[in-house]
Parts: C-alpha cells; sequence; structure tokens
C-alpha cells in the first residue's frame, strides 16, 4: 500500500526517506523517530520499525522569503527509554556521518 508522496519541495531527495522533525532531538545524534512501529516514507511506502534497522530521515523546510533547507541523515533504530516523551516509542541513532544541510 502506498500514500501520497510527503516531499513538498521542487527538489528530490536522493533516496526514499522518513520525514522528521530535527527540532526533536535529544542528544547530539538521537532523535525522536515515531509514536508507533510504522512509519511512511518520501514515496509513500510503509517502513516497518524494530530495533537495528538502517533509516534514511530527513527534513524539508521552505520559509515565506522562498528560502528552502533540507536535513539529510542515516541512522539506526532503537527502542526509546520513554525518559522523556513517553509517547514516543522509537528513536533514531544518526551514524557518524552526522546530518547534512542544503540551502537554497
Amino acid at each position: 500500500m502506498t500514500h501520497n508522496k510527503l516531499v513538498m519541495s521542487t527538489s528530490e531527495l536522493d533516496r526514499s526517506r522518513i520525514k522528521v522533525d530535527f527540532n526533536e532531538m535529544i542528544d547530539n545524534d538521537l532523535i525522536f523517530l515515531s509514536q508507533t512501529d510504522e512509519r511512511i516514507d518520501s514515496p509513500g511506502n510503509i517502513i516497518a520499525l524494530d530495533d537495528g534497522n538502517i533509516v534514511h530521515i530527513y527534513e524539508y523546510n521552505r520559509y515565506e522569503d522562498g528560502q528552502e533547507e533540507m536535513f539529510t541523515a542515516t541512522g539506526i533504530v532503537e527502542r526509546h527509554d520513554k525518559v522523556i516523551n513517553k509517547n514516543v516509542k522509537w528513536c533514531c541513532r544518526i551514524n557518524s556521518d552526522g546530518i547534512s544541510t542544503t540551502y537554497t
């Protein structure tokens, strides 16, 4: 089953990615990923989440002045320890390549 494409930019992603909010970083390499066991990726595919899965993530922003920014990263899915934000079930531990940022 597929869903509507989530990327709204004119820029194309380099691969299928899961949309996240990089303001939800809980450590320098850890970000909230999901409250459920599934997420929809940028082309609309259902992605099952489980400990150890590799995921590619992104956030796209377009501002009123026309500037666009794209954050991308790759990491490993891990179960959230629920110390903060008890509704989140899964996080993404970003790999050593870190977060890439592109501005237009």
